[in-house]
């Protein structure tokens, strides 16, 4: 019995982005793609996956379920929170531990802010690369007209 592979629930959200996403291709089939990550002293600081997770940690109220939801260990979501916590100098996810309520997790202000300027970001980086890619597209459409490359 072969094992189906099952992609992870984030890949969902990147698709529904991505056909959302109006993406004008030359007539040659090049397409400018990239990835958009932020970056510090100690690596990455917020990126797709890591936007993901706080966006899961708001949905869920829990870090194991949000990392469960990704198909993510529990340890390395606790790894990219500190890592996030610990170069934003504050706390993007607040957490308490369980009792008779349960424990939990919640972004603060500061985490809902750093999804809405990631999204914000990324929609002007994907837009920047359609123009690209459409610039070349001009280029490339007149290589027929019996220009010399250089």
């Amino acid at each position: 019995m072969r094992k189906q592979l099952v992609k992870p629930l984030y890949f969902g959200k990147y698709n529904e982005m991505k056909n959302k996403t109006i993406h004008k291709k030359v007539k040659s089939g090049l397409q400018w793609r990239g990835r958009l990550w932020l970056e510090g002293a100690e690596g990455t600081f917020l990126g797709y996956g890591r936007v993901v997770l706080l966006e899961r940690i708001k949905e869920f109220g829990s870090i194991a379920q949000a990392a469960k939801s990704m198909e993510m260990s529990y340890k390395h979501a606790w790894d990219l929170l500190a890592s996030m916590n610990s170069q934003a100098g504050c706390k993007l996810v607040e957490t308490s531990r369980g009792g008779k309520s349960g424990g939990g997790a919640k972004l603060t202000k500061t985490g809902e802010r750093a999804i809405v300027i990631f999204w914000e970001y990324h929609g002007q980086f994907e837009t920047v690369l359609q123009e690209m890619s459409a610039k070349m597209g001009e280029v490339l459409g007149g290589a027929g007209s019996g220009d010399v490359g250089s």
